[in-house]
């Protein structure tokens, strides 16, 4: 089924998704260099944030690093290309992570959504958002819904008309009403970024 027809039987999507046509999820074929500008471009501008990566590649002569690369990279060389210093020991700390684990696109690709997340925030820096993001445009899942996300959180709030005043009551409804969007949650999430403009992606630079 088109996912636009399901997402359609809920009345107050029908409009969104007339305006903003079909959306489409892609898969990172690099996950450690995802993970990493995933962290350098949290609570940054996507112009700021794609200048900090550009950096960082540049240490690199301008390609994907490995992880153990990475993890040899001085802390100070890192902190150097404008990162915090919680930033740069992130980036570190994934690196270290994929080095000791793998992070191999296939070993995810065979892990159910909860799997990945609880693997991947072991690694201190990683949050379940974070891992979500990842699960989203990384991987390609198609029913990730993004609870805690700012942008999706406000938009159902206007939509649908919703008080957040009691978190818990407030969480509730928004699992519940997400539930009906099941299988194409990642795609209903889409659609709430954009009608809100706040598309959480980060800009990866691509090489």
């Amino acid at each position: 089924m088109d996912y636009r027809m399901h997402l359609s039987k809920d009345k107050k999507f029908r409009k969104l998704i007339a305006n903003h046509g079909q959306q489409k999820v892609s898969k990172s074929k690099n996950v450690l260099y995802y993970l990493i500008a995933s962290i350098m471009s949290q609570q940054l501008s996507a112009k700021v944030a794609k200048t900090i990566q550009q950096r960082f590649l540049a240490l690199y002569d301008g390609r994907m690093p490995t992880a153990e690369e990475v993890a040899a990279t001085p802390f100070e060389t890192l902190r150097s290309i404008g990162l915090s210093n919680a930033k740069a020991r992130y980036v570190h700390n994934v690196a270290q992570f994929a080095v000791e684990n793998g992070m191999d696109l296939r070993k995810l690709n065979k892990m159910d959504n909860e799997a990945v997340i609880a693997w991947l925030t072991q690694i201190k820096g990683v949050g379940r958002w974070t891992a979500e993001m990842l699960l989203m445009f990384g991987l390609g899942r198609e029913d990730i819904f993004a609870i805690d996300d700012w942008g999706v959180q406000n938009a159902m709030i206007q939509i649908y008309k919703l008080d957040p005043t009691d978190k818990k009551a407030f969480r509730e409804e928004l699992l519940r009403i997400s539930a009906k969007w099941s299988p194409y949650r990642t795609y209903a999430c889409m659609h709430l970024w954009r009608w809100k403009d706040n598309a959480p992606t980060p800009k990866v630079v691509k090489k």
